[in-house]
């Protein structure tokens, strides 16, 4: 059930504030600590439950996943830190199967009794979502920036099923679409690659009793857990392609993106213009698909912005997933502020927000500007995520490759392996999304 929003607090200007101030939409859907019923009389609550319900400041979830020996217990003993000594809150959720591990249940239970591996990995999804709630409700209610660390996500539990097994689970668990579970919960899924893929020297179990697996395993679960995550529109993927302490600068880096920290790296994507969608029946049998119809809106802003901000825009998106049958399953929804600054960064802020939020910010949208509607296309290709953009309206003769990258302010060091299955045309010289020609934000205009 959905409440009111947090009551205003009184203004002495008649100014209105710069939507940019938005980041402050709640991050998950407006509920009481207990998940029942909220109170209509939110003067009768404590400030830690006011905050709970209504939260002050974003809460940022984030899954660390991949396969064995990838970094991720190193890689959250660096953010933690990193986040902290920048004012935020940081709590590390722990993995649920680990837990089970740890606590006496061994390998063997999953397969001692007919369908105990769909009843094992229901278990570990109600650990999970109890563990991230949790902690979710603490870091609310404490009222401060915060970041929630997870060591994996609700989605890996599909690397270790049958694709059947997995569809049973959902059915059980009365799940519409898989985006509940994926872009609907976690804010940026990090997918940091096993070091017995690419760094293969340094590959060890020695650190986690949990973990048996042999190189050649650990390579089949990597690939098997990127691709459970194929879809997430902040999948990054960190390989094994640099020294193990400039993987973990990268990481510290997209996250400080991610939170609108400065960082160094300024590049995380390429773009190239298609000649043509793509064939989907042209990609090979083992490239797992995702589909989506997106709906961009772009909102009114106030010329009313800070010194050193040049430019500021922000708009809302509705994101549906588009089953194997070509039908909408589900949608999710997301808001997301751009600011330019004067010495040329780009800073990016984005927030879950809910079909409610939408709906109210959508009154207020621009309508100098037209809703962009595209259908995107996710992949992977060679250890990196490709999104396809292709636009439908207001035009729709442009196709747009995304290429994950990771490059410092050398961009001598960009790497792009271009699918053999797309025709690019050319790569565009700017991956803004204010881009002039090619950039939604200018494709939005009414002439």
């Amino acid at each position: 059930m959905s409440s009111p929003p947090r009551p205003p607090t009184r203004r002495t200007s008649n100014t209105r504030p710069s939507l940019f101030g938005a980041m402050q939409l709640s991050t998950r859907r407006l509920r009481s600590n207990s998940g029942g019923p909220i109170p209509q009389d939110l003067g009768e609550l404590s400030t830690a439950e006011l905050n709970s319900v209504a939260p002050p400041n974003p809460v940022y979830k984030i899954v660390l996943t991949g396969g064995p020996c990838g970094g991720k217990t190193t890689s959250m003993a660096r953010l933690a830190p990193y986040l902290r000594e920048r004012g935020f809150e940081v709590i590390t959720c722990p993995e649920a199967f680990s837990v089970l591990v740890n606590n006496g249940m061994s390998f063997d239970y999953l397969a001692a009794v007919q369908g105990m591996d769909i009843v094992v990995q229901d278990t570990v999804m109600d650990m999970q979502i109890g563990l991230e709630d949790g902690f979710e409700r603490v870091l609310r209610a404490r009222g401060k920036p915060a970041v929630l660390l997870c060591d994996r996500g609700l989605m890996d539990g599909s690397a270790y099923m049958s694709q059947e097994a997995w569809d049973r689970l959902l059915d059980k668990r009365d799940v519409q679409c898989v985006s509940e579970l994926r872009e609907g919960r976690y804010n940026a899924v990090f997918h940091l690659v096993t070091a017995a893929e690419g760094a293969e020297q340094y590959y060890t179990l020695d650190n986690n009793e949990v973990r048996t697996e042999t190189p050649e395993l650990a390579r089949e679960l990597d690939n098997m857990t990127r691709n459970a995550w194929v879809g997430h529109p902040n999948l990054k993927i960190f390989d094994n392609s640099t020294d193990f302490e400039t993987k973990l600068q990268r990481i510290v880096e997209e996250t400080a993106r991610l939170v609108g920290l400065p960082a160094q790296m300024q590049k995380i994507t390429s773009k190239f213009l298609l000649k043509r969608e793509p064939d989907l029946d042209a990609f090979p049998e083992d490239v797992r698909v995702r589909i989506f119809d997106v709906e961009k809106v772009y909102l009114h802003n106030d010329d009313d912005i800070e010194e050193n901000i040049i430019e500021e825009f922000c708009f809302i998106r509705k994101r549906t997933t588009i089953n194997k049958d070509g039908e909408a399953s589900g949608s999710v929804y997301g808001w997301t502020g751009v600011q330019k600054t004067r010495d040329g960064q780009i800073i990016e802020k984005k927030r879950i927000i809910t079909k409610r939020e939408y709906n109210l910010l959508f009154v207020n949208r621009d309508t100098s500007r037209h809703i962009v509607k595209q259908k995107r296309i996710s992949f992977l290709w060679n250890i990196q995520t490709f999104t396809v953009h292709v636009y439908q309206e207001p035009v729709s003769d442009i196709c747009i490759l995304h290429a994950q990258i990771q490059s410092t302010q050398d961009s001598t060091n960009e790497k792009v392996a271009i699918p053999p299955f797309l025709e690019v045309d050319k790569k565009l010289m700017t991956d803004s999304e204010g881009d002039e020609k090619y950039g939604a934000y200018h494709i939005s205009l009414k002439n």
